[in-house]
């Protein structure tokens, strides 16, 4: 593989990747990734100590110790396109040399955990509850320019997915780690996971901006493809780009998320905070 130029990977003047402003010993072996920035103090409060902290945009950087284990926690912002600027920096930093621009000839696996907040897409999944996501289906189009390979399983359901729903292209499905899920999500929900480029219409939602699809979370809901019993669970805006992602480049990443809202039941958590500290709380005792 050739140099990558200076324009295709850039660097900042201390040597740190241009977006998270990290160097390669702040990143540890297992890292816990969130959307919300303010999340990260959350995690990192449950540390023994807290040796690096890095503010840069939306991604939030603490490195520290959990019962002597090192681990980085990061904030990634919301939608499939800061995974991306994650993943690909991330990445670069344990698999190139940064100073010769060339990949390492031994590649490093991480371990990534994303801790998220979801509404449930059914109506007997219970607000307050854990669910890891099984396989994560991207209604964003990140993956229209990376070649992500998909088994034939993936590319049926995903298929089926677009013939049932009336989306006018075919989403991309990608599962999580089968190691992780077995490390952490356990005795979570296993959950497929709707990852969408909006909040709003792309959710279904209405507030005075007319929706193209106004059906969409009725035929998501409902959607079921009876040969593979596949049923659709909860919504979001960044697992998908997370499964693809590690998939490209070879590291293991699972989603598990705090259910706080429930489409179907029109519910929302009266306590969201306790939901999400009890997930941290259980992701940091298995990682």
């Amino acid at each position: 593989m050739p140099k990558i130029s200076e324009t295709d990977l850039i660097l900042n003047p201390d040597g740190s990747v241009y977006h998270l402003n990290l160097l390669p010993k702040h990143i540890s072996d297992t890292i816990i990734t969130v959307g919300d920035p303010s999340r990260v103090y959350k995690v990192s409060q449950h540390f023994d100590d807290v040796d690096f902290e890095m503010n840069k945009r939306e991604f939030i950087t603490h490195v520290g110790r959990y019962k002597g284990k090192k681990i980085t926690v990061m904030s990634t912002g919301i939608g499939t396109d800061n995974v991306e600027i994650f993943f690909t920096e991330i990445d670069a930093l344990v698999n190139l040399d940064l100073k010769t621009r060339e990949p390492k000839s031994r590649k490093k696996k991480l371990k990534v955990v994303r801790i998220g907040t979801s509404g449930a897409l059914q109506e007997d999944i219970p607000l307050g509850s854990h669910l890891y996501s099984n396989y994560a289906v991207g209604l964003d189009n990140l993956m229209q320019f990376y070649e992500l390979p998909m088994d034939e399983f993936e590319t049926k359901i995903a298929a089926d997915i677009q013939s049932k729903t009336g989306l006018p292209f075919m989403p991309y499905m990608v599962a999580g780690s089968e190691m992780l899920k077995e490390q952490i999500g356990f005795d979570m929900i296993a959950g497929n996971t709707i990852t969408t480029p909006g909040f709003y219409a792309p959710q279904g939602r209405v507030v005075r901006a007319p929706n193209k699809l106004p059906k969409l979370l009725d035929d998501l809901n409902y959607y079921h493809n009876k040969s593979s019993d596949f049923w659709l669970t909860n919504f979001e805006m960044e697992t998908a780009g997370y499964y693809a992602m590690a998939r490209l480049l070879g590291h293991e990443v699972l989603s598990v998320n705090a259910i706080i809202a429930n489409r179907i039941k029109e519910k929302f958590s009266k306590d969201p905070d306790k939901v999400i500290d009890s997930l941290i709380k259980k992701v940091l005792e298995r990682i």
